[in-house]
């Protein structure tokens, strides 16, 4: 049974009691991502993340890694285009200690100017670490071209430039703008106390005053395009995709269906046909980035520069396929069994859990149960997937961007607009 409190200053708590397992985790989840921020502020939500690892009023950044470990516990944070979580994993025994852990870095980090410095030099470094991977610049470039004109083309990690100009009054202004009660959820799943819990939470956070935070979504036009990064590269690595709808959207667990039998497992249409029968390319699969509002279809495929025609016009075969609907039963069922079995097996720890409804609560403001997840998808029927196909897989709209050593390997975008161009639906 998930429940959900709310105190008075409009803070959620959403918790799972799960009395066979010996653990509990936590999160804070703010809904404020990159989706957030405008140019002089992008990477501010990310580093903001970063920053509660170092030293709060109480504890040194070595004493908050000591005080978890201590704990036998984990910590960690993320950011996402839309939401900053932060969380915490530890025994039953130890919940009133790891949530102290928490509420201290969440109410009471220093931000002071010299940790601020030597935290950008981090960021830095880890732009850098994304920049060397050539799957997540042809993804990073996919993002800018399907959301241009919106802040979901921002990178989440920020620009380098960005980066030097964020300081003590910079960082804390923008966590002000942007942090309160009424767009924060507290998660909680597995072995607790929930009286006790709720009560510990209210002592922590009572005094968090509430205000109104703007939540902007700018709906932009999107305008396909064919892309190139240079990187001094073996293979082409190349990025697929289409702008799709959101979370809330009545399709959208036709799209998972649609995503799973065309590329989301080994079984599927572009791994058997591309890779495993003509052995086009080491690396494919297809994936879907969904947020509230809007979404991305990507296939991914890393090459040698010479199969890329190839390659391009079996996916798009491929495409036209699904389109005129040439689904087989087998396929169909294997792939709902596929969504079902992996979403029920993502349940099976109490962090994962805690994601789920922490999730949930924050972006959409429901409690959804896996019994009801399972339904959703067992009501999807063939025709529903053919239908998404109909949009999603419209050559005409798609954009391809590619990260490669455009140097040695001339005329790349060239051969991508040729195969483009010619005819799949016959």
């Amino acid at each position: 049974m998930i429940k959900k409190h709310t105190l008075d200053n409009g803070l959620r708590i959403v918790m799972e009691k799960i009395d066979y397992v010996r653990s509990a985790s936590i999160g804070i989840w703010v809904n404020v991502g990159s989706n957030n921020e405008n140019e002089e502020t992008n990477g501010l939500s990310h580093f903001i993340e970063h920053m509660l690892f170092k030293g709060t009023e109480r504890r040194k950044a070595n004493e908050i890694a000591e005080d978890i470990d201590n704990l036998g516990g984990q910590l960690n944070a993320f950011t996402s285009k839309e939401c900053t979580c932060y969380y915490v994993k530890v025994l039953d025994e130890n919940i009133k200690e790891a949530l102290d852990i928490l509420a201290d870095m969440f109410f009471n980090s220093l931000f002071l100017q010299e940790e601020i410095e030597k935290e950008i030099s981090v960021v830095i470094e880890e732009i850098k670490m994304y920049e060397d991977s050539p799957e997540d610049i042809a993804y990073d470039k996919l993002a800018e071209i399907v959301f241009k004109g919106s802040p979901m083309a921002y990178n989440i990690l920020g620009t380098e430039k960005n980066l030097k100009t964020f300081n003590t009054e910079k960082v804390k202004k923008y966590m002000e703008d942007n942090y309160s009660p009424s767009n924060t959820v507290i998660a909680v799943a597995g072995s607790f106390d929930e009286e006790e819990l709720i009560k510990e939470i209210e002592e922590k956070f009572k005094d968090w005053k509430n205000k109104e935070v703007y939540q902007q979504y700018i709906e932009s036009p999107y305008q396909r395009k064919v892309k190139g990064v240079n990187k001094d590269l073996e293979q082409l690595h190349m990025c697929i995709g289409n702008r799709t709808f959101g979370r809330h959207s009545k399709n959208y667990h036709s799209l998972l269906v649609l995503n799973n039998l065309f590329g989301g497992t080994m079984s599927s249409r572009i791994f058997q046909e591309v890779r495993e029968k003509k052995g086009l390319v080491y690396s494919i699969y297809s994936f879907l980035s969904n947020y509230k509002n809007t979404g991305i279809f990507t296939i991914y495929a890393g090459m040698s520069y010479e199969q890329l025609e190839e390659a391009l016009r079996t996916i798009f075969k491929e495409m036209a396929s699904i389109k005129k609907g040439n689904i087989t039963q087998a396929e169909f069922n294997r792939a709902k069994q596929q969504i079902k079995g992996n979403y029920i097996l993502s349940l099976e720890s109490t962090s994962s859990r805690m994601s789920a409804i922490g999730r949930r609560e924050l972006l959409y403001n429901e409690i959804l149960y896996p019994e009801e997840v399972i339904d959703a998808i067992n009501t999807v029927e063939m025709k529903d997937v053919i239908d998404v196909a109909q949009d999603l897989f419209s050559i005409d709209n798609l954009s391809i961007t590619f990260a490669g050593n455009l140097n040695k390997n001339l005329n790349i975008e060239e051969k991508i607009n040729k195969v483009l161009g010619e005819k799949y639906e016959n």
